[in-house]
Protein backbone atom coordinates (compact mmCIF):
# COMPACT_ATOMS: atom_id res chain seq x y z
CA UNK A 1 0.00 0.00 0.00
CA UNK A 2 1.65 3.29 -1.08
CA UNK A 3 2.01 5.70 1.83
CA UNK A 4 2.22 9.39 0.94
CA UNK A 5 3.57 12.48 2.67
CA UNK A 6 2.38 15.87 1.48
CA UNK A 7 4.64 18.91 1.82
CA UNK A 8 2.94 22.33 1.71
CA UNK A 9 3.89 25.88 2.65
CA UNK A 10 0.59 27.73 2.62
CA UNK A 11 -3.17 27.43 2.33
CA UNK A 12 -3.22 23.72 1.52
CA UNK A 13 -6.29 23.50 -0.68
CA UNK A 14 -4.52 21.01 -2.96
CA UNK A 15 -3.31 19.02 0.04
CA UNK A 16 -6.89 18.83 1.31
CA UNK A 17 -8.24 17.74 -2.08
CA UNK A 18 -5.62 15.00 -2.30
CA UNK A 19 -6.32 13.82 1.25
CA UNK A 20 -10.06 13.73 0.61
CA UNK A 21 -9.54 11.93 -2.69
CA UNK A 22 -7.58 9.14 -0.97
CA UNK A 23 -9.75 8.93 2.15
CA UNK A 24 -10.96 5.34 2.30
CA UNK A 25 -8.88 4.42 -0.77
CA UNK A 26 -8.23 0.66 -0.90
CA UNK A 27 -4.50 0.96 -1.51
CA UNK A 28 -3.21 4.52 -0.94
CA UNK A 29 -2.95 6.42 2.34
CA UNK A 30 -1.86 9.92 3.31
CA UNK A 31 0.33 9.47 6.38
CA UNK A 32 1.79 12.95 7.01
CA UNK A 33 1.42 16.59 6.10
CA UNK A 34 4.66 18.52 6.56
CA UNK A 35 5.18 22.27 6.40
CA UNK A 36 8.00 24.76 6.63
CA UNK A 37 5.55 27.47 7.76
CA UNK A 38 4.15 27.37 11.32
CA UNK A 39 1.35 29.75 10.27
CA UNK A 40 0.32 27.73 7.20
CA UNK A 41 -3.41 27.05 7.00
CA UNK A 42 -2.58 23.57 5.69
CA UNK A 43 -1.84 22.61 9.32
CA UNK A 44 -5.43 23.39 10.32
CA UNK A 45 -6.62 21.36 7.33
CA UNK A 46 -4.43 18.44 8.44
CA UNK A 47 -5.88 18.58 11.96
CA UNK A 48 -9.45 18.67 10.61
CA UNK A 49 -8.67 15.66 8.40
CA UNK A 50 -7.05 13.75 11.27
CA UNK A 51 -3.69 13.55 9.46
CA UNK A 52 -0.55 13.94 11.58
CA UNK A 53 1.46 17.05 10.72
CA UNK A 54 4.82 18.50 11.56
CA UNK A 55 6.45 21.88 11.08
CA UNK A 56 10.16 22.15 10.44
CA UNK A 57 12.69 24.95 10.17
CA UNK A 58 15.12 25.62 7.35
CA UNK A 59 17.94 24.31 9.53
CA UNK A 60 16.06 21.11 10.32
CA UNK A 61 15.24 20.54 6.66
CA UNK A 62 18.68 21.19 5.18
CA UNK A 63 21.15 20.50 7.98
CA UNK A 64 19.79 17.54 9.95
CA UNK A 65 18.48 14.08 9.21
CA UNK A 66 15.19 14.74 11.03
CA UNK A 67 12.89 14.88 8.00
CA UNK A 68 14.34 11.80 6.21
CA UNK A 69 14.10 9.93 9.53
CA UNK A 70 10.46 11.00 9.97
CA UNK A 71 9.68 9.83 6.44
CA UNK A 72 11.35 6.46 7.11
CA UNK A 73 9.59 6.05 10.48
CA UNK A 74 6.26 6.47 8.72
CA UNK A 75 7.13 4.15 5.84
CA UNK A 76 6.61 6.88 3.26
CA UNK A 77 6.79 5.69 -0.34
CA UNK A 78 6.05 8.95 -2.20
CA UNK A 79 6.31 12.65 -1.45
CA UNK A 80 3.75 15.03 -2.96
CA UNK A 81 4.59 18.73 -3.10
CA UNK A 82 1.42 20.80 -2.97
CA UNK A 83 2.51 24.41 -2.87
CA UNK A 84 5.83 23.71 -1.14
CA UNK A 85 8.30 26.50 -1.84
CA UNK A 86 11.71 25.14 -0.84
CA UNK A 87 14.13 23.17 -2.97
CA UNK A 88 14.28 19.52 -1.91
CA UNK A 89 17.69 18.65 -0.39
CA UNK A 90 19.91 16.02 -2.07
CA UNK A 91 19.46 13.47 0.74
CA UNK A 92 15.69 13.36 0.30
CA UNK A 93 16.01 13.30 -3.51
CA UNK A 94 18.37 10.32 -3.22
CA UNK A 95 16.04 8.49 -0.81
CA UNK A 96 13.01 8.97 -3.10
CA UNK A 97 14.28 8.71 -6.69
CA UNK A 98 11.41 9.30 -9.10
CA UNK A 99 8.99 9.34 -6.15
CA UNK A 100 8.66 13.07 -5.46
CA UNK A 101 5.88 14.77 -7.43
CA UNK A 102 5.16 18.50 -7.70
CA UNK A 103 2.45 20.61 -9.28
CA UNK A 104 3.22 23.96 -10.87
CA UNK A 105 0.58 26.56 -11.86
CA UNK A 106 1.87 27.12 -15.41
CA UNK A 107 2.87 25.21 -18.51
CA UNK A 108 6.50 24.38 -17.84
CA UNK A 109 9.15 24.98 -18.98
CA UNK A 110 7.74 28.52 -19.15
CA UNK A 111 7.16 30.49 -15.94
CA UNK A 112 9.00 28.14 -13.62
CA UNK A 113 12.05 28.39 -11.43
CA UNK A 114 13.01 30.02 -8.16
CA UNK A 115 10.55 32.71 -7.12
CA UNK A 116 7.89 31.67 -9.62
CA UNK A 117 4.93 30.63 -7.51
CA UNK A 118 1.38 31.74 -6.79
CA UNK A 119 0.25 35.07 -8.18
CA UNK A 120 3.75 35.83 -9.51
CA UNK A 121 3.22 33.11 -12.13
CA UNK A 122 -0.21 34.37 -13.19
CA UNK A 123 1.01 37.98 -13.35
CA UNK A 124 3.91 36.91 -15.61
CA UNK A 125 1.65 34.87 -17.90
CA UNK A 126 -0.76 37.79 -18.35
CA UNK A 127 2.05 40.36 -18.76
CA UNK A 128 3.53 38.23 -21.56
CA UNK A 129 0.19 38.08 -23.38
CA UNK A 130 0.10 34.28 -23.38
CA UNK A 131 -3.02 32.83 -25.06
CA UNK A 132 -3.11 29.91 -22.62
CA UNK A 133 -1.82 28.71 -19.30
CA UNK A 134 -2.37 25.59 -17.24
CA UNK A 135 -0.81 23.19 -14.79
CA UNK A 136 2.21 20.95 -14.94
CA UNK A 137 2.62 17.88 -12.75
CA UNK A 138 6.24 16.78 -12.77
CA UNK A 139 8.90 14.74 -11.02
CA UNK A 140 11.18 16.70 -8.72
CA UNK A 141 14.92 16.95 -9.23
CA UNK A 142 17.69 19.18 -7.86
CA UNK A 143 16.43 22.30 -9.71
CA UNK A 144 13.19 24.22 -9.31
CA UNK A 145 10.55 23.07 -11.81
CA UNK A 146 12.93 21.22 -14.12
CA UNK A 147 12.02 17.59 -13.39
CA UNK A 148 10.50 15.32 -16.03
CA UNK A 149 6.97 16.39 -16.96
CA UNK A 150 4.30 13.81 -16.14
CA UNK A 151 1.11 15.64 -17.15
CA UNK A 152 -0.14 19.02 -18.34
CA UNK A 153 -3.63 20.48 -18.63
CA UNK A 154 -4.40 23.77 -20.35
CA UNK A 155 -6.88 26.62 -20.12
CA UNK A 156 -7.32 29.73 -22.26
CA UNK A 157 -6.18 33.14 -21.04
CA UNK A 158 -8.66 35.75 -22.17
CA UNK A 159 -7.88 39.46 -22.62
CA UNK A 160 -10.21 40.16 -19.68
CA UNK A 161 -8.37 37.82 -17.29
CA UNK A 162 -6.67 39.21 -14.23
CA UNK A 163 -4.12 37.30 -12.15
CA UNK A 164 -6.99 36.47 -9.78
CA UNK A 165 -9.35 35.12 -12.46
CA UNK A 166 -6.50 33.15 -14.04
CA UNK A 167 -5.60 31.76 -10.61
CA UNK A 168 -9.17 30.48 -10.26
CA UNK A 169 -8.98 28.73 -13.65
CA UNK A 170 -5.69 27.14 -12.61
CA UNK A 171 -7.11 26.03 -9.25
CA UNK A 172 -9.94 24.27 -11.05
CA UNK A 173 -7.42 22.35 -13.17
CA UNK A 174 -5.39 21.47 -10.06
CA UNK A 175 -8.46 20.20 -8.23
CA UNK A 176 -9.62 18.23 -11.27
CA UNK A 177 -6.35 16.47 -12.12
CA UNK A 178 -3.72 16.46 -9.36
CA UNK A 179 -5.04 13.64 -7.14
CA UNK A 180 -6.03 11.53 -10.13
CA UNK A 181 -2.55 11.80 -11.68
CA UNK A 182 -0.92 11.08 -8.31
CA UNK A 183 -3.08 7.96 -8.00
CA UNK A 184 -1.95 6.67 -11.40
CA UNK A 185 1.71 7.22 -10.53
CA UNK A 186 1.71 5.75 -7.04
CA UNK A 187 -0.37 2.70 -7.93
CA UNK A 188 1.49 1.87 -11.14
CA UNK A 189 4.21 0.01 -9.19
CA UNK A 190 1.80 -2.18 -7.21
Amino acid sequence: MPRLAIFASGNGSNAQRIAEYFEGHPSVSIRLILSNNPAAFVLKRAAALGIPSEVFSRNTFYDTGRIPALLRENGIDFIILAGFLWLIPPGILAAFPGRIINIHPALLPKYGGKGMYGMRVHEAVIAAGEPESGITIHHVDECYDEGKIIFQARCPVSPADTPETLAEKIHQLEYRYFAEVVEKIVTSDE
